[in-house]
């Protein structure tokens, strides 16, 4: 199935314009704004700053949708029949499967696609602009493009803007790229066009949060033009309602059987020579009926249904019935980075000393245990020292001041939770990297609050500047015991480059080694060489890589030492203690999922906003990309911008797709489906920002996070998992898989026993009575009976079968390898075939050997004493029939193994349904056989007696052959 996909129109790249060129382009100004009879024009023009929907979804349509079905269109027109006919009882049971059918169908799909809603409730309601060369207060729908709008510390953003005024600017943009930290705006020029959305650092999106900090900016996109608008347009573009293999296959198979069920039709009264009565008309329709599946449809339904709430337990919510049987077929899983494959929680988990090396940093997430471990230097990329376990009593005084400075250079919080349903558990508030640093100085016993109760006393902050990338914290520290004074220490940390601008010494264990060169005060290459290559180190592990310093601090006697500071002579002179890695890893269960993925034959893709070397290194730990991998030179990774650049030619003509896209745009994403879908591969796209939709609406299944997900990115959807847990994408697709086998072995079961009653029907239509009228060998009741009684329940235990033990061991199937595949055509009309003699014959022994060809006067028409033998032979093909679509039903449960071995048979426990219902059907059989009135009235037959034995010895035939059949299918097929 490949959903369409929509190309956007281009857009002005103002990334690369300066501010007088955007100026210029809008015909605005930065100073005095719009006036306001320009901005009344422009939003004319333009319209509102608003999102348009498209409707969303009518009841009616989803309601449509499972009436015009051709199954349900063939049972309709059974159902018509069967009315007319007079056949009340099977009239009405139709009717109930159609009816149950459309309710859970509806039920399962009416759930209202919000998704325009979704991005409406995102942006913001008002917005600050300066017009008529005053600031003011405006609704954002009123936004235009060419306004200079205001944003502060907290605000959403309303629409798309170049910046031309930044003040320690920082947006979180995790919705539209991906990205897990917050991203720092600055006003450089930026060469590229195609530079990818999470790197354009002078424009501000609409919909995405300041994190810190205040800017202007001219808007430069309004409405729909904007980034996120330009997601609403492809998510109502891409078409949802396109039908899966599974409904295209039922479809093309409910045509063949109304094709077939009509020439029946036809045939019945051909051989009557087209004379009517009420018998044959009623014989005629029966017959056709017998041909069509009655329980099909809802069987199908039924099943899937039964999935979804397994799903449900599994803890993936699904949306669309559709989408579970799609899960079988996938191939490919494009998934996002962030939050899905990764805690999105950061983690401090390497550290570097001048002198002592690499330390390794245990534990993740927020709960503060863990150990540090010091490794040393590493030769050739090795370590050749066996690494150690520290404590802040017995290391460096290196250590203990790294741990300070991490603990009191921070505004995080770390605390444990008192509320009933989540007592004990850590969350943090504050920004992702201090949270990280906040989480070692815990794991090394030095927690700031406990610094703080032993007397640290903050004295001034200097907060993070992305202008100067440092933070700077002033403490003034316990008195000491031994002189009952305190002192004033520094600490600062930040952007290594500019940590080490300021820094005048470095510390190795406890002594401070000058760092510049005494002749021209500048840094010693030498050692700026070395930390840079380790800095390098860090990154290609894919960590964010932050430096720590301090100095002791002497105040000048009466300086104001809140607000008489100055920063650059504060961050002066440091001595730098040394490096500290943070990542966000991976889940633990991404690893086994990713090698599960594997082990079925699946590949696994991370499409990211994160950087190249970041994604790669995650990408390595969860089995993505082999480990020896040399990302600079392997096309497994790609950078946006190198993929975006490609032509769909280029792609295709790629060996293997990239494994790896970094600072992917939501473009990209859709882009990597399409060439996907262009290699006739099925693929299923996880996400859980607002930027995955897109590719969540492109992908064959799209997968959302419940707890992380956007609202927008949970109603583009067809699945949400509500644990947030890339193992769970493994048990879906699972169940994807063994609800397709379940499906092919009811499809089995009830098509064979179909085709065994057609062949029956049909064949005694050679047998006539003296008036040359057919003798029927079953009546019109016995055959409906049969279907919806004997066939339709161990098809509905067929469908709940558990699976497989190599459901997860085989590769996908492939778009060929559908529903009616060669085998399954094959054991349809072979079981169906070899039933309809082994029921036929029994009928013509009794018949013919037993009751010497009394062929009766009338016999379908009702009983008389001459039609006795007619009613026994009926009896006994009725019977025949029925333990052999029951017994089928065992048959089914494995396409070649036998289903009467002691390890299939001992796990009956498993699926209680299919054995109850063939109990059941078996124990209703003798009332229709032998309660007066009701056996000869209505299914006109009578009691039998010797004739069990024909019934058994048929029964006993049935089961050899089908052992011998099954033993030859596995010495002869692949």
């Amino acid at each position: 199935m490949v959903k369409k996909i929509i190309d956007l129109e281009p857009e002005v790249p103002y990334h690369i314009y300066t501010v007088s060129e955007t100026e210029a382009q809008l015909k605005a100004s930065t100073i005095e704004g719009l006036t306001s009879e320009e901005a009344t024009a422009r939003l004319h023009l333009h319209g509102t700053n608003e999102l348009k929907g498209n409707g969303g979804v009518k009841w009616y349509k989803v309601l449509w949708r499972q009436i015009a079905n051709p199954l349900v269109v063939v049972l309709l027109i059974a159902n018509i029949l069967a009315f007319a006919t007079k056949q009340f009882a099977e009239g009405g049971v139709i009717l109930f499967i159609i009816i149950m059918n459309a309710t859970i169908g509806f039920y399962q799909d009416f759930s209202a696609e919000q998704t325009m809603e979704a991005l409406r409730n995102m942006s913001s309601p008002t917005a600050q602009v300066i017009r008529d060369e005053a600031r003011i207060v405006i609704p954002n729908s009123q936004v235009v493009p060419g306004d200079v709008m205001i944003f502060e510390d907290g605000d959403v953003i309303g629409a798309d803007c170049r910046l031309f005024e930044v003040f320690n600017l920082e947006t979180d943009e995790a919705l539209l790229t991906g990205e897990s930290l917050p991203v720092q705006k600055n006003l450089d020029l930026i060469k590229s066009a195609e530079q990818s959305l999470g790197d354009r650092l002078n424009m501000v999106f609409a919909s995405t949060t300041v994190v810190k900090g205040r800017a202007k900016g001219i808007v430069t996109g309004t409405g729909m033009n904007t980034q996120i608008g330009k997601i609403a347009t492809t998510l109502m573009n891409v078409d949802t309602n396109e039908l899966t293999p599974l409904q295209k296959r039922l479809n093309k198979m409910a045509y063949c059987i109304f094709v077939a069920a009509v020439a029946l039709v036809i045939v019945v009264f051909a051989v009557h020579k087209f004379r009517y009565s009420n018998e044959i008309a009623i014989y005629a329709i029966s017959v056709a009926i017998s041909m069509i599946p009655q329980g099909l449809v809802a069987i199908v339904t039924l099943t899937m249904a039964f999935g979804v709430s397994r799903m449900a337990k599994a803890k993936a919510i699904v949306r669309r019935l559709s989408s579970l049987e799609s899960l079988g077929a996938v191939t490919n899983i494009c998934s996002d980075k962030t939050g899905t494959l990764t805690q999105s929680k950061m983690v401090a988990v390497r550290m570097w000393f001048p002198g002592e090396g690499f330390y390794r940093i245990s534990g993740t997430g927020f709960v503060p245990e863990g150990e540090i471990f010091r490794q040393g230097e590493t030769i050739n990329g090795e370590f050749h020292t066996e690494e150690e376990k520290v404590t802040l009593a017995f290391g460096s005084d290196q250590l203990l001041r790294t741990i300070q400075a991490s603990a009191l250079c921070n505004m995080a919080e770390l605390r444990r939770t008192n509320h009933p349903e989540t007592h004990g558990e850590w969350t943090a508030i504050g920004d992702p990297t201090e949270i990280a640093l906040q989480v070692l100085a815990y794991k090394a016993g030095l927690p700031k609050p406990e610094l703080v109760e032993n007397g640290f006393q903050l004295i001034a902050e200097f907060p993070f500047d992305s202008s100067v990338k440092r933070m700077s914290v002033v403490y003034k520290t316990p008195s000491s015991s031994k002189t009952d004074t305190s002192e004033h220490l520094i600490f600062t940390k930040g952007a290594t480059e500019r940590i080490l601008d300021r820094c005048s010494h470095y510390r190795e264990g406890n002594t401070d080694i000058p760092l510049k060169n005494e002749k021209d005060d500048s840094i010693q290459a030498d050692f700026a060489s070395i930390i840079m290559e380790r800095v390098d180190a860090l990154a290609e592990q894919g960590l964010r890589v932050l430096s720590l310093s301090y100095r002791k601090f002497h105040p000048t006697p009466g300086v104001d030492l809140v607000h008489g500071l100055d920063r650059d002579e504060i961050e002066s002179n440091l001595i730098f203690l040394g490096l500290v890695g943070i990542y966000d890893p991976p889940r633990a269960e991404s690893l086994p999922a990713v090698m599960k993925c594997y082990e079925a034959g699946i590949r696994v893709h991370m499409l990211t906003g994160d950087h190249p070397s970041t994604a790669a290194a995650i990408a390595k730990e969860v089995a993505i990309i082999p480990a020896d991998t040399d990302v600079k030179n392997s096309s497994m990774v790609m950078s946006a911008d190198m993929f975006d650049a490609m032509s769909d030619d280029q792609i295709d003509a790629l060996n293997e797709l990239p494994r790896v896209v970094a600072r992917c745009s939501p473009n990209t994403k859709v882009k990597m489906i399409a060439a996907l879908h262009r290699r006739n591969l099925f693929a299923a796209m996880t996400g859980d920002g607002v930027n995955d939709s897109p590719s969540l609406k492109a992908a064959n299944v799209g997968i959302a996070m419940g707890q992380s997900g956007s609202d927008v990115a949970k109603q583009a959807a067809d699945i949400v998992l509500t644990d947030d847990n890339f193992a769970t994408i493994v048990e879906a697709i699972a169940e994807g898989r063994r609800m397709f086998f379940n499906i092919q072995k009811f499809v089995q079961h009830l098509m064979s026993g179909n085709i065994a009653t057609i062949l029956v029907l049909v064949v005694a239509l050679a047998v006539k009575d003296n008036q040359q009228d057919s003798v029927f060998p079953l009546s019109a009741a016995a055959i409906l009976f049969m279907n919806l009684c004997y066939s339709s329940p161990p098809a509905i235990g067929l469908g709940l079968e558990p699976a497989s033990e190599t459901n997860m061991k085989e590769p996908p199937r492939t778009s060929k390898q559908g529903l009616f595949s060669f085998e399954v055509l094959m054991d349809m009309f072979v079981y169906g075939i070899v039933m309809a003699i082994l029921s036929f014959v029994p009928f013509i022994l009794v018949l013919f050997v037993f009751e010497d060809g009394q062929l009766g006067y009338k016999c379908n028409a009702g009983y008389s004493e001459v039609c006795d033998g007619v009613f026994r032979a009926r009896a006994t093909c009725y019977s025949t029939l029925t333990f052999l679509i029951l017994s089928h039903a065992i048959n089914c449960r494995d396409i070649r193994q036998s289903g009467w071995q002691w390890s299939r048979l001992k796990t009956a426990h498993q699926n209680k349904t299919l054995w109850l219902s063939i109990i059941i059907g078996a124990m209703i059989l003798f009332p229709v056989i032998y309660v007066p009135g009701l056996n000869k009235n209505v299914f006109k037959h009578l009691g039998i007696s010797y004739e069990w034995g024909l019934v058994f010895a048929s029964l006993f035939i049935y089961t050899a052959f089908v052992e011998t059949y099954k033993f030859v299918k596995r010495r002869t097929m692949a």
